[in-house]
């Protein structure tokens, strides 16, 4: 089976601080090892955004990393996939093998840290164009898309792996009272994936219609983040105790401290959404000496957690398609990202789709 490739793709192309163009670029070359894949939808995600706001690499780029659509190319030497399969991709593979990856720490693998997807430019990911070229040491990440399943949830394969990572993170028994601040896309994921480990979950956020989604996925008690008397519910609920954990889904260094001022000793708070360097923040130490108050991070997916977050999201026991609020077309792709940087009371996950 053979498809027709065109010589040029469009593509939006970073080329500076909030600045996207599309543009017309050369479709990828693709090595013996690689894939070229026809991108169907790629979604929309806050650590590109905030190299785009904030210009923390140099342009020109083409970003984009959740990312799924069809192979219609296969390199001379790779196994296992064919033109035509629908798969969803991963721009970042461990090799399993170093020191970081002896201890678990994928994140921090060189060779993890290194981008295997790209539409041009340097590798960042490059979901936001017509095609990608996937190299050949992230082809372990590549997963098949179900016929039942849809490409928009193949994008959300990667995202979900953070989050389970992150949860996994947690030392928690069911029926722990566990807080996750921000219930955005990424929050509702944390709320999702701890209620069918059996914990109680405390969500918070400044908007209702969220809240009310997060009651939905499980949450056992929604608060505004903003109300008078938030401390004391969380107080009373947890009959004294305090929190088992909490976890940070927004960028919120209040939201920090009032969590490792909720939590048990013992307990642990996760960061999920510091991801900007330099950000500093006075603590209490003795907390976390004394009363042994964790403080911790989760970084980007684990490797070896990707059969389990297609069981989950192919299920639809985590039925992702409810966070998708908004799709654009590639051109409009400006416009997705402005309105992920600002969200509406009616919108949550935004995707970039294209005619697959």
């Amino acid at each position: 089976m053979s498809v027709e490739i065109p010589k040029t793709m469009r593509a939006v192309v970073y080329r500076g601080v909030k600045n996207l163009q599309l543009e017309s670029l050369p479709v990828p070359h693709i090595g013996a090892g690689d894939l070229l894949v026809k991108v169907a939808a790629c979604g929309v995600c806050p650590t590109d955004i905030k190299k785009i706001h904030y210009g923390t690499v140099p342009p020109p780029r083409v970003f984009g990393h959740e990312t799924a659509g069809v192979v219609v190319k296969v390199g001379s030497k790779v196994k296992g996939f064919r033109v035509g399969d629908r798969v969803a991709l991963h721009h970042h593979v461990p090799c399993l093998k170093c020191h970081a990856c002896r201890h678990h720490a994928f994140a921090q693998c060189e060779q993890y840290k290194r981008t295997g997807i790209t539409a041009g430019f340097e590798p960042a990911g490059g979901g936001y164009a017509e095609y990608v070229q996937v190299k050949s040491f992230v082809l372990p990440g590549v997963v098949k898309i179900p016929k039942r399943n849809s490409f928009v949830e193949g994008a959300m394969q990667e995202p979900v792996n953070t989050v389970l990572k992150a949860v996994k993170r947690l030392n928690l028994l069911k029926g722990d009272i566990v807080l996750v601040a921000g219930q955005g896309p990424i929050g509702l994921m944390f709320t999702r994936l701890l209620a069918l480990r059996g914990v109680k979950v405390v969500a918070s956020d400044l908007l209702e219609s969220r809240l009310q989604l997060a009651r939905e996925w499980g949450a056992s008690w929604a608060f505004k983040a903003d109300a008078r008397d938030y401390e004391d519910q969380v107080r009373k609920l947890t009959r004294g105790k305090g929190l088992d954990a909490a976890v940070i889904a927004v960028p919120s260094n209040q939201a920090v401290l009032q969590a490792q001022a909720q939590l048990r000793g013992g307990g642990q708070v996760l960061l999920f959404a510091h991801t900007r360097r330099g950000e500093q923040l006075g603590m209490d130490l003795s907390a976390i000496c004394v009363d042994e108050k964790d403080l911790i991070g989760s970084y980007s997916s684990d490797f070896l957690l990707q059969k389990e977050v297609a069981r989950l999201v192919f299920s639809r026991k985590l039925d992702v398609r409810r966070l998708i609020t908004h799709t654009y077309p590639l051109e409009k792709t400006a416009e997705a990202v402005e309105l992920a940087v600002n969200p509406k009371p009616d919108s949550m996950k935004v995707v970039v789709v294209q005619p697959s």
